[in-house]
This record gives C-alpha cells, structure tokens and sequence, in this order.
C-alpha cells in the first residue's frame, strides 16, 4: 500500500499518512525503527505496510517507495 505523509512529528518520529483511499492512518516509532527513514515531510510519498482491515487497520511499517 502507498500513502502520502499528513503529519510528522521529528521529536517523537511519529505521525499520519494520507492513503491513496483517502484514509489517514496514525503510525507510531515502531513504524521506522529499522528501516532508513529518518526523517519524512508532509507531501512525501511513502510506501506502507499494514495489519487488520477496516476500522482495525494499523501501519506496521513506513518505508521509501524506491522503485520507479
């Protein structure tokens, strides 16, 4: 899944990203604790992976979209 940035705390490295459904979704630290983000901006593509569905949907993982 892919997303666009909404929100993004550098204190906390944690914020929300925009689906291309038009949901936002919260992430968490967790979310790039080991992955090469280390800094994101609002507007920036990113790609997601997620668990649960519906209303239960969470992102486990925020990470660079590198292929072109």
């Amino acid at each position: 899944m892919q997303g666009t940035v909404s929100r993004y705390d550098t204190e906390t490295f944690s914020g929300a990203v925009l689906t291309d459904r038009g949901v936002e979704l919260p992430f968490t630290v967790h979310a790039v604790a080991n992955t090469p983000v280390r800094h994101l901006r609002v507007g920036q593509r990113v790609r997601l992976q997620t668990t649960g569905s519906g209303a239960n949907l969470a992102i486990t993982k925020v990470d660079f979209i590198t292929e072109l």
